[in-house]
């Protein structure tokens, strides 16, 4: 049974195996996100909380869905390219998963488990759900598509001077 982000494995934006041990010792932001949606623009906010704090053992994970409302219809080429040309992604992206459902990637059930949302709802509600994970893989803190990025720096800076 899985206890820690390093329990999973996912594929890359590029097609290649990666094991999450890759980002052990890393406080770990994990979205769900998807290029057509409302909240799309959460990708520059995202992309300045991995530069500020990437060298202080952060990073950001991104996993495109294409389960709500089909908003990220495009292949993983045209995923990456988007990302790269209209927000400067530089962050890990990872090939689409769905998040809720019987296909629900394992790393997603496993947050889902771990955090559930409001009311104790498993389900994710929509794309740019983030699941912030400490340094020991353990899953700390859900926040909603609502919640900017920006809002997450305070809370990614303590976790940082608080495992340092």
């Amino acid at each position: 049974m899985a206890t820690t982000l390093y329990d999973f494995s996912a594929q890359t934006i590029d097609g290649n195996a990666l094991s999450l041990e890759e980002y052990r010792g890393k406080l770990v932001l994990v979205v769900n996100t998807a290029s057509n949606c409302g909240f799309t623009p959460q990708y520059e906010g995202l992309q300045k909380l991995f530069e500020t704090f990437r060298d202080r053992g952060f990073t950001v994970l991104g996993f495109p869905c294409n389960q709500f409302a089909g908003q990220e219809p495009g292949s993983e080429s045209e995923i990456a390219s988007f990302c790269s040309l209209n927000y400067g992604v530089t962050f890990p992206l990872f090939s689409k998963v769905e998040v809720n459902g019987a296909g629900t990637h394992p790393l997603f059930a496993f947050l889902k488990t771990s955090l559930p949302g409001i009311l104790g709802s498993r389900d994710i509600k929509w794309n740019f759900t983030k699941f912030l994970v400490g340094r020991d893989g353990v899953p700390i803190r859900r926040y909603s598509s609502r919640t900017p990025p920006e809002r997450l720096a305070s809370v990614i800076e303590a976790s940082i001077g608080s495992l340092s």
